[in-house]
């Protein structure tokens, strides 16, 4: 059975290998290589045949993706533990200042209460920590109905939307007959 994922808050089948630190590279197939692979054998991993992808530890710097992340197709950050929210701080780096648009993969000890805040700063696939249940997690995403902060993905803030909204609202109503 292959491993699960959530992407764009469905749930789908991961056809990507992560790559540990040391591990071999196979010639074939969708990888997620270490970041120290990825600066030391860029080149021989962009001649193989499959697709490559970069995931970062916590104290990686996103800035050293900053020129490939036009050719990423994804990019994949690690939560060792629950309480390291360093990820989140690069997720956004890399959507907002570095202008990732790929799939962005949150790995490691990521669970359903994590989910609905990852998105926020620009997370679209989770890899949830085994054992816990996939479903249950994308049951998460609906825990919370709107949230009044600026996000990656919802750059006004809630006051705004609403002022837009009842902008919108008078002006359908003005011009109505």
């Amino acid at each position: 059975m292959s491993n699960r994922i959530i992407l764009d808050r469905k749930i789908t089948d991961d056809h990507w290998r992560l790559i540990e630190t040391g591990e071999a590279v196979d010639a074939n197939g969708d990888i997620i290589v270490p970041l120290a692979l990825w600066l030391d054998q860029r080149a021989q991993l962009t001649a193989r045949s499959g697709r490559n992808g970069v995931w970062l530890a916590p104290g990686d710097e996103p800035r050293l993706l900053a020129a490939d992340t036009g050719i990423l197709p994804l990019i994949a950050l690690r939560f060792p533990q629950f309480a390291d929210g360093r990820g989140y701080s690069s997720a956004r780096l890399l959507r907002q200042r570095y202008g990732f648009a790929g799939e962005l993969r949150a790995i490691g000890e990521v669970l359903r209460d994590q989910l609905f805040y990852l998105e926020r700063v620009g997370f679209n696939a989770f890899a949830i920590k085994p054992g816990k249940s996939i479903e249950d997690a994308l049951d998460g995403f609906g825990d919370f109905s709107d949230a009044y902060q600026a996000s990656a993905m919802q750059p006004a803030p809630l006051y705004q939307r609403r002022l837009q909204s009842q902008d919108q609202a008078g002006l359908a109503s003005v011009a109505a007959p």
